[in-house]
């Protein structure tokens, strides 16, 4: 499974391929995922897959297309609606599930390390994602830097806005002092600043692996342990994407600082804390609002 197809340009897809011919591997080929998957999009994955008797998906691309790969994992067998039953029901799975590889090309989900699955339906209107457990993770992803050197700036730009909003709707929630807080607290202070080299030098090898590594690390569910998380953003974010199909990260960028300067009186203490631990704001001769205001226009 793959996207529009530009992993035949950089090359990624030739690789692939000889590699599994290699292994005298029958390949059947999902081609055109897109940055939204939609329902009629997974009926397609589906057939395919049943039609050739598929024992493994490999999804070769983004976060998008990991997600597709992994809703079709689960629906292609589904005696149901897959929509209604896992999206609508958010019930669990309890027919055959076919196995995911993954090989990523762009750095933003952290799909390759988790059970999420987002699927659109343009005719209801509604993008949900649906976490799967443990039975649905990839069960092995190739996490390759150099793969991710020819993505447009604009998608890597919405790759890392993704990352710091999965990190801050972990971390703006409950308002004990949490082990976690401080494992985001550095991942954040990590991909700020690997973020500001890999926009100069798209092909800086290290920022380009220290952001591929932050970015599984902040959706594995490590960091949610002893978290309530919130997950607010994202809600507003998907609603957005499920009327205009934008990008998923710059969805999030449209309405995050919005939501956070809404929240951040309710929590004031948290928003004061992140602005110095993760922004190194100054507190000195500003109020806690001030403060907390520097911190709040990522």
């Amino acid at each position: 499974m793959y996207g529009g197809g530009s992993i035949k340009k950089n090359g990624i897809y030739d690789k692939v391929m000889e590699i599994l011919k290699a292994n005298g591997k029958n390949v059947l080929e999902d081609a055109g995922g897109m940055p939204n998957p939609t329902v009629q999009k997974l009926q397609e994955g589906c057939r395919i897959a049943k039609e050739g008797k598929a024992d493994l998906i490999l999804a070769v691309g983004g976060g998008s297309v990991c997600d597709y790969a992994k809703a079709v994992s689960v629906s292609a067998y589904c005696t149901e609606d897959p929509w209604e039953k896992y999206y609508l029901q958010m019930k669990d799975v309890d027919n055959e599930i076919i196995p995911v590889g993954c090989v990523l090309t762009m750095v933003s989900t952290g799909s390759e390390v988790n059970g999420g699955a987002a699927i659109t339906n343009h005719e209801q209107k509604l993008k949900i994602g649906h976490v799967f457990d443990e039975r649905v993770y990839p069960k092995f992803s190739i996490l390759n830097p150099v793969y991710t050197y020819t993505l447009p700036q604009y998608q890597m730009v919405a790759g890392i806005y993704d990352i710091m909003n999965h990190i801050t709707e972990q971390y703006f929630s409950g308002e004990d002092d949490n082990t976690s807080e401080y494992l985001m607290e550095g991942l954040l202070r990590s991909l700020i600043h690997s973020s500001r080299i890999a926009v100069k030098n798209s092909t800086d090898y290290e920022a380009r692996s220290n952001i591929m590594w932050i970015a599984a690390w902040a959706l594995n569910t490590l960091v949610a342990k002893g978290k309530s998380t919130d997950w607010m953003v994202h809600m507003l974010g998907q609603a957005v994407a499920a009327h205009t199909d934008a990008t998923h990260g710059m969805t999030l960028a449209a309405v995050s600082m919005a939501y956070y300067r809404f929240v951040c009186p309710f929590g004031l203490a948290k928003f004061k804390r992140f602005a110095m631990n993760v922004w190194d704001v100054n507190p000195e001769g500003k109020s806690d609002k001030q403060i907390a205001a520097y911190g709040i226009p990522f």
